[in-house]
């Protein structure tokens, strides 16, 4: 009898403390950042979960921008018209710092600085009135992360709603805050007492989950703050992290398309025959693609209604947010004018694009494309890559900036290698993702294409921009399969193979040096951006396979 006793008074207290456990469990999965309740407690007011068209409404009403004729939010973001990359900083905290590929891009600063910033953060939401937004980041709810942003304006909540996920409403009501990310563009830092390099910051802490951003009115920080997470997160799960569009063919065939801003990303992938994913950030999981986003963040300089009709239509739509382009007194936007920036932008929810797919998550990819701006005119319009080629190339992410993308361009584009095409969002080490990559890309056997929207006829200021018309038909035989029967040469320069002829084409635009007068100042214009891939190439030398250092580049003797 005492044994029974016994035995069931184990019983009770096992059953006790699984009960304990489990209300534990939950109570955790709601538990909220308390830094986010801390600086929510601070303010007089707090707006959670407004609807985009009340956000709207708010934003002209405190006139924190003027409305189209058409409807459309214009503002204007001060003197920051683009990504503050001087001032982003990730805290050493002793639990990721091996984790992160420290330098310029991944500055470090101290846990008692981050503290002194968040303290200033604290003060300064005092009496104000803030707006808490609970969103998704991945459209994959399987990898999806939950992100409370909180902003100082009510127009920067409205870019965030079209810019990330909506949850649903089952998932809004069992929210879990896995991250926060504070934005307060009017509070101004001192370098001397917060360790900042500026007024302004954008100081990551991986270990407490929240993002602090200050100093700077342009929305795309917040945006660009969540791809650092997702980028951080996604790799431990064997999961590749892009900074690339995603558009879908008739039949269901997926293309990735790679490119900084200005090199066409968004603009090729708003095809009115395929439909389209997403144009800024996926995830390559092995299920497939998704989205990290709901929505589109597109350049607007010069715009053309007839080439871009897509991305057009969305500048007369209400509630599309307009930022740092002209408007006139007509109350009409002046595309063509780059007074303000040439970095003008559009952000608008995706079902705002007439030919776009919802679904969490598409097909694996059966095209990769690479997209340049060759500043030096010297890179054939398309390429085929082999995978070593597709990884060299990858790693190198050569393109050239263009001006107002970041802060501190002159008008003439820069020559740059952007590790991956978005070193600025990736905090793990490049050969991570790279290896990442080529492993996805053997085993989905896609194919792997180099394409330059930049120069032909030579460098910027000489020779001309490719149209956008001959770039597109390029692009579309490549993703028909239209390419992989035609005859290729094997370019001097690079090794990759590129077409010989294709009917509707020129043959100068397809071999670059023909389409020079000066041919000599071909080869040692040629020659300057080899050796600048060689050079670049050469701190992943030791990280990378044999194959892949010899797919790139050679140098060639020009006399």
């Amino acid at each position: 009898m005492a044994n029974i006793i016994i035995f069931i008074h184990m019983m009770l207290q096992i059953l006790s403390l699984n009960i304990i456990l489990i209300i534990c469990s939950y109570l955790s999965f709601k538990m909220e950042n308390p830094k986010k309740i801390e600086i929510l407690s601070k303010a007089v007011k707090v707006n959670s979960n407004l609807s985009s068209n009340e956000l709207y409404e708010i934003s002209i009403d405190k006139l924190e921008g003027k409305t189209t004729n058409d409807g459309a939010l214009v503002v204007f973001t001060g003197k920051h018209t683009g990504r503050s990359v001087n001032d982003k900083f990730i805290v050493k905290d002793g639990e990721n710092d091996d984790k992160i590929d420290w330098g310029k891009i991944n500055a470090p600063i101290s846990i008692s600085n981050f503290n002194k910033i968040y303290e200033s953060f604290l003060n300064y939401a005092q009496n104000k009135t803030l707006y808490n937004h609970d969103l998704l980041g991945g459209a994959d709810r399987n990898h999806s992360i939950g992100v409370s942003i909180i902003t100082e304006y009510a127009w920067h909540g409205l870019f965030a709603r079209h810019l990330l996920i909506e949850p649903k409403e089952n998932e809004l009501k069992n929210f879990r805050g896995d991250y926060t990310i504070i934005n307060f563009p009017g509070l101004k830092l001192d370098p001397k007492t917060h360790g900042t390099r500026s007024e302004t910051v954008i100081a990551v802490n991986l270990k407490e989950k929240i993002i602090l951003i200050a100093g700077t009115e342009y929305a795309g920080e917040t945006k660009k703050s969540v791809f650092t997470l997702l980028n951080f997160l996604l790799p431990e799960k064997n999961i590749m992290p892009m900074h690339c569009s995603v558009n879908v063919g008739k039949n269901g065939d997926t293309a990735v398309f790679f490119g900084l801003s200005g090199t066409g990303k968004t603009t090729l992938s708003a095809d009115p025959n395929r439909s389209l994913l997403g144009d800024d950030e996926h995830g390559w999981s092995d299920e497939g693609l998704f989205n990290f986003e709901g929505g589109c963040y597109a350049k607007l300089i010069r715009l053309s209604k007839t080439a871009e009709p897509e991305i057009y239509a969305t500048t007369k739509m209400k509630t599309s947010v307009i930022e740092n382009a002209v408007l006139k007194d007509n109350g009409e936007l002046d595309l063509d004018d780059g007074t303000i920036t040439e970095n003008t932008r559009g952000a608008y929810p995706l079902e705002f694009i007439p030919n776009v797919t919802i679904e969490e998550k598409v097909n694996h990819p059966k095209n990769i494309i690479m997209l340049t701006a060759d500043a030096f005119g010297v890179m054939p319009p398309i390429a085929k890559l082999s995978p070593d080629q597709a990884m060299y190339h990858f790693l190198s992410g050569y393109t050239a900036k263009v001006a107002g993308t970041e802060m501190g361009l002159s008008k003439d584009p820069t020559a740059t290698f952007s590790t991956c095409f978005g070193a600025p969002f990736m905090p793990r080490r490049p050969i991570e993702y790279g290896n990442l990559l080529k492993e996805k890309i053997s085993e989905h056997d896609a194919d792997c294409w180099i394409v330059n929207t930049g120069w032909s006829g030579g460098p910027y200021g000489v020779g001309h921009r490719i149209s956008l018309n001959d770039t597109r038909q390029l692009v579309s035989l490549a993703l028909d399969g239209k390419l992989k029967d035609i005859e290729m040469r094997k370019d001097p320069n690079f090794g990759f193979e590129v077409p010989i002829n294709i009917e509707g084409i020129d043959q100068n635009l397809l071999n670059p040096k023909k389409s020079w007068k000066d041919k000599i100042a071909y080869d040692q214009q040629a020659n300057k951006l080899v050796k600048m891939f060689i050079d670049n190439f050469k701190q992943f030398e030791m990280y990378v396979e044999a194959s892949v250092t010899d797919s790139g580049p050679i140098n060639q003797k020009v006399l």
